[in-house]
């Protein structure tokens, strides 16, 4: 787990994955390695975002989910964190939950977090239909992913165009945030509920059959919108070179064969858009001044037939985005002094930049490798009260060894901002030599802490 900087001036490709599933209210499947292309050569995604529409959003299950994560968050958690990656952000809006994945090599350099909601269903009362948001910058560049779950019927085109236009309408709450459309990237995906207009069942499945998908896309409602909506002529998608994705008898590869027998459709879909239009990096990967500074490639754009749980199959794209890093060094540098113990109390070093605004709510946590979210800490130290020693180089804090595991492992540390809301420093990987007074003995199961736990970024899911 490399923590090299980003250095200034050098063009650098970030691997994002990004999956679009209308679950239909299913538990999550056994295996998601093909969905999320850990089966070829392991952990290669810099960033995972997965837009999820329909997740089960039954009042029980959307109550109790606020409190609690909901099954798809803990199992997609359960499968990243030991290869790596933390949950970076999430927001749900009922059926509708948008998750961010990523290594943690980029966390300091992923700033000015932000989450937002727009319903548009039911007259916007209730939040079955709409989007769910989130914002970041991303090494200096603002980056926009937004799900939608749009109203469905082939004869509802202008109301999906209507309520697509009020979630890019959406303002993120904070000072100085741009808008969706103002974002130098905007990926824009979900069950977008487009049709495949003037073309007969048997016509439509006869072209897919024969693989004759082109037959179609002239007649796909949002390839047909693009051409007239100026709004919409800026964003781009792949070739729709899969099947369309809807509507699938269950666990089969079969299309409706219920009486309603819906035509099939490409409903779920993932578009983006470039900011100024810039697509493609220039030959030799060198930016001028005067140039875009991110671009966005296009790897891979499928559906994934062998999932059954739902009426929809999932669709992924891969995205390469090049960017040259307009922050390349983290806010705060921080390291474990010396070898570390179960046995003794500890100390921490750090140094932060002169412009960081650190606040006496800033703490340092303790995590395991695998830690899955910002809360997953171990233990933590308040900067400022438990700071030990302080002069220009540097700061020094101390942790208390009866709050660090008996059994050691391999740790790292994070230091949190109270300000900006994210963490802003990550050390090294290192190892905590187990307490060798208890080897022999029974080690103590890990106790649940009731002390004061610092409140930050676990609030993200969102009514």
């Amino acid at each position: 787990m490399g923590m090299e900087p980003a250095h200034r001036g050098a063009v650098r490709e970030l691997r994002l994955h990004l999956v679009t599933w209308n679950v239909g209210t299913a538990s999550p499947p056994p295996d998601v390695s093909s969905l999320l292309q850990l089966d070829s050569l392991g952990a290669t995604m810099d960033m995972y975002v997965i837009g999820l529409q329909e997740v089960n959003s039954k009042i029980t299950n959307f109550l109790s989910d606020l409190a609690f994560d909901d099954p798809w968050s803990i199992f997609l958690m359960t499968v990243l964190s030991p290869l790596g990656y933390i949950k970076l952000s999430s927001v749900r809006m009922q059926g509708l939950l948008l998750l961010i994945f990523v290594k943690h090599v980029h966390l300091p350099f992923i700033r000015d977090l932000h989450t937002q909601f727009t319903r548009t269903g039911l007259y916007g009362y209730w939040g079955n239909k709409g989007g769910v948001t989130i914002r970041m910058s991303l090494y200096g560049h603002t980056v926009c992913f937004m799900n939608c779950h749009l109203p469905a019927h082939m004869e509802n085109t202008e109301q999906r165009l209507d309520d697509f236009e009020k979630i890019l309408e959406m303002q993120f709450e904070g000072e100085n945030i741009p808008s969706a459309l103002e974002h130098d990237v905007l990926f824009w995906f979900g069950d977008l509920n487009f049709r495949i207009a003037d073309y007969g069942i048997h016509f439509v499945r006869e072209s897919i059959n024969n693989k004759r998908y082109n037959l179609l896309w002239e007649k796909d409602q949002l390839n047909m919108a693009k051409k007239k909506e100026a709004f919409l002529q800026e964003f781009i998608e792949g070739p729709l070179h899969f099947k369309p994705t809807y509507k699938f008898d269950l666990y089969s590869d079969v299309y409706d064969t219920s009486e309603k027998k819906r035509k099939p459709a490409w409903t779920d879909r993932i578009l983006w858009r470039v900011k100024n239009l810039c697509q493609h990096a220039p030959k030799g990967g060198e930016f001028s001044e005067e140039q875009q500074t991110i671009s966005v490639t296009l790897n891979n754009y499928i559906s994934h037939m062998s999932y059954g749980i739902s009426d929809h199959k999932p669709v992924t794209g891969t995205f390469g985005l090049e960017l040259k890093p307009l922050v390349s060094e983290p806010l705060v540098t921080l390291s474990p002094e010396g070898e570390w113990s179960a046995e003794h109390d500890v100390l921490i070093n750090y140094s932060a930049v002169s412009e960081f605004p650190s606040s006496a709510w800033d703490w340092i946590g303790l995590f395991k490798v695998t830690f899955k979210h910002v809360n997953d800490y171990v233990t933590y130290s308040w900067v400022e009260d438990d700071e030990i020693s302080s002069n220009k180089d540097g700061k020094q804090v101390y942790m208390s060894a009866a709050e660090i595991p008996d059994v050691g492992g391999e740790f790292l540390l994070c230091y949190y901002s109270n300000n900006l809301q994210s963490v802003v420093g990550i050390s090294q990987p290192f190892q905590i030599q187990p307490n060798r007074t208890l080897i022999g003995k029974e080690l103590p199961q890990e106790e649940s802490s009731w002390m004061q736990r610092p409140d930050n970024l676990e609030s993200h899911d969102e009514f």
